[in-house]
């Protein structure tokens, strides 16, 4: 499906690694879950065809990270063109983790579809919605406001 891929391809954009494929997940608040790769594959990846590669020995040790909190779930999937997918975002969905309900998102995948950028720009409108700001909120409330003026 393109899920190492994808995670170099953040990587080079200057993003950092926690973990490829197993992820350690520990509930240190009521509100905080933290990742970590386990001991054995920190910084590991695998691509098939290649083989086995350690991110920070390739990129550096600015292309990994230890831990980090896990503020978004994003499932991805092949694309299913008999299933309907979220187009606008006015719909908050979440995965529970630990007890603690995690935002998530399920991302259609399908041949030629840049995974990375898709990935990268839903956890940067992940981070504005924590901040405040929805988009797809804004555009609504703008459509509405046009209707209303209509009528």
């Amino acid at each position: 499906m393109g899920k190492s891929e994808t995670a170099l391809e953040i990587v080079k954009r200057g993003h950092r690694l926690v973990a490829d494929d197993i992820v350690e997940i520990r509930k240190v608040s009521e509100k905080t879950l933290v990742g970590t790769a386990p001991d054995i594959i920190k910084h590991l990846v695998e691509i098939r065809g290649i083989g086995i590669l350690d991110v920070k020995n390739l990129y550096g040790v600015g292309s990994v990270k230890l831990t980090e909190s896990i503020d978004l779930v994003i499932n991805l999937e092949f694309w299913n063109d008999k299933k309907d997918y979220e187009r606008l975002g006015l719909i908050d969905e979440y995965t529970e983790i630990l007890g603690i309900k995690v935002p998530s998102l399920t991302i259609p995948v399908r041949p030629g579809r840049n995974l990375a950028i898709v990935v990268e720009v839903a956890a940067i409108n992940n981070r504005q919605k924590k901040m405040g700001y929805n988009a797809a909120r804004v555009l609504n409330e703008k459509i509405m406001r046009e209707m209303r003026r209509e009528t």
